[in-house]
């Protein structure tokens, strides 16, 4: 065989069965080759794209993602896919193939140094220059993806290497020995003690939910400990869903643009467990102050994380569901913090954040509400970036099953349908919705045409303003009003768009009828795009 059929059997022993990506003369043998083997493809439209697709694939099966295109633009478009994932700590496998060898360097044809352009936001990168190393490569990758700190790995392929005669091989089995890369899973025994005797004394604790708790697959944990000891949660945006949005002691999303009586219960927490996030500034605006006369345990899988931006009382670096295991194993006994926790029900109750729509538009926060709970209980519910990511994050109803995704870190637009894409191409049966603006649906429109030719059925809802709404927001509170670069203008119309990739096409430019419009949406069988009209002074001016 040759190196392109080595990778493709690679992949296969590693369980890949789904790849999305592009061709390309530098990636043609490697596609060649996986034209031979039991995986499907899906041919997106734009690179960048590919990583979102697998990205979405990823957090709904919790497995590594694969994406593959060419050298050269190739793999530049690519480059923003990966840094999305590497900022939301997804599982991806990436490749790209490469000029032969010995044109690297020389400036030829769609020649990229892109093991070079990729440094700052991969787990890992290789660059393979010999044949004999494919087997160990690919299971290399694979194995640093989805341990420690999830992540992209990067593997770039000459054209030449997919080309060569490698012999019979047999693929490894163990888990690779690196000596640059051990990561932690186990707590620190003493670590996890501290923190037992701390919450045994706690009279106001709470729980800050990260991603990295669906990450490392410990949701059941968190909420069997959360249960068993009457802790109050709050997530990040990255941690929507770790409970349900009506379990009793989950209280919102904490942030800037989080919810108030979320933000107050972490100001007035005395023992906060940050669980699986980072201490960013979406999360966190001024942490020194937050966090000051409190205990702050940080449990993170990554210590580079732990003491970036505020100092832990008490850190534990490890895999978060073995330390929620080791918690639920210990003797910790806690009070019902009854007092706490009515303050809380109270804070939750009365700091209600209804904003008034107008009355020709719809309400874009009653929307979400009234979507989320006509969507089925095991949906997937993809938000882009903008003000929609917003009116989701603080209005989205989350059941138990429910997933919610987003581009928390980097905030791609253009995020919300590839990623919604792969989510469909994981799980065919299950029902996925991507919410964005015009902006963002502007900037992925195209892969409808992958959406109908690979039968992977979406709901796309867009919010329809006709400007950049965000930014726009932030130039009537930055600039006095002074709007540039923010209007999208009334073009494409979107009955024409649906028309024309044949897809089925709903609208509402009020809230007149809008449950059965939803209900008509969801029961579309073929994807379907609905479009909603919302003010594009919404959020700007207080009605």
């Amino acid at each position: 065989m040759n190196g392109a059929d080595a990778i493709a059997k690679c992949l296969v022993k590693e369980g890949v069965d789904t790849i999305f990506g592009y061709s390309g003369v530098a990636i043609d043998p490697f596609w060649n080759s996986v034209g031979k083997e039991n995986i499907k493809t899906v041919l997106v439209r734009t690179e960048q794209n590919a990583g979102h697709a697998a990205s979405g694939y990823a957090r709904t099966l919790g497995k590594v993602g694969v994406c593959a295109v060419t050298s050269g633009p190739g793999a530049t478009n690519l480059l923003t896919g990966i840094a999305t994932a590497y900022a939301d700590s997804i599982p991806l496998v990436c490749i790209t193939g490469q000029v032969n060898k010995d044109q690297i360097g020389s400036d030829c044809f769609q020649e990229a140094d892109v093991t070079g352009a990729a440094e700052s936001f991969v787990k890992f990168s290789y660059l393979i220059r010999e044949v004999k190393d494919i087997p160990r490569i690919i299971h290399e990758a694979f194995f640093v993806a989805s341990t420690g700190r999830r992540g992209p790995v990067l593997i770039d392929i000459p054209m030449d290497i997919q080309l060569k005669r490698i012999p019979d091989f047999d693929y490894p089995e163990e888990e690779p020995k690196m000596r640059t890369y051990k990561p932690t899973v186990k707590g620190n025994t003493v670590q996890i003690k501290k923190v037992v005797k701390v919450l045994e004394n706690a009279k106001k604790p709470l729980i800050i939910a990260g991603g990295g708790v669906f990450l490392s697959g410990a949701k059941k944990e968190l909420r069997a400990f959360v249960e068993r000891h009457s802790i109050p949660v709050v997530s990040t945006m990255m941690g929507l869903g770790v409970l349900p949005s009506d379990h009793p002691m989950y209280y919102g999303m904490v942030g800037n643009n989080g919810n108030a009586h979320a933000n107050r219960a972490m100001r007035e927490c005395d023992t906060l467990l940050m669980v699986g996030a980072r201490v960013a500034d979406r999360a966190v605006a001024a942490p020194d102050m937050t966090f000051e006369g409190k205990i702050l345990v940080h449990m993170d899988v990554d210590p580079a994380e732990i003491g970036k931006n505020v100092g832990p009382t008490i850190p534990i670096v490890g895999d978060i569901k073995h330390i929620f295991m080791d918690f639920l194993e210990s003797e910790l006994t806690t009070s019902k913090h009854d007092t706490w926790v009515n303050m809380l029900d109270l804070y939750r109750d009365s700091m209600k954040e209804e904003r008034h729509s107008s009355k020709r538009y719809v309400n874009p926060q009653t929307f979400v509400r009234k979507l989320s709970l006509a969507m089925e209980d095991e949906s997937v519910y993809v938000a882009d970036v903008g003000q929609n990511q917003l009116f989701s994050c603080r209005n989205i109803i989350l059941r138990d099953r429910g997933k919610f995704f987003t581009s928390g870190g980097m905030g791609t637009m253009g995020y919300s349908i590839p990623a919604a894409m792969g989510a469909k191409a994981a799980e065919r049966d299950t029902q996925v919705v991507a919410v964005c603006g015009d902006g963002s649906f502007q900037m992925s429109m195209m892969e409808l045409a992958t959406i109908k030719q690979f039968d992977l059925p979406l709901k796309i809802v867009v919010m329809r303003n006709t400007y950049l709404g965000l930014v726009r927001e932030h130039q009537h509170h930055v600039y006095s009003d002074e709007y540039n670069m923010v209007y999208l203008g009334e073009d494409p119309d979107l009955s024409m768009i649906a028309k024309a990739y044949d897809v089925g096409y709903f609208r509402a430019d009020n809230m007149e009828g809008i449950d059965d419009k939803i209900a008509a949406f969801l029961k579309e069988d073929r994807t379907a795009i609905f479009e909603i009209r919302i003010d594009p002074e919404e959020n700007v001016k207080e009605l």
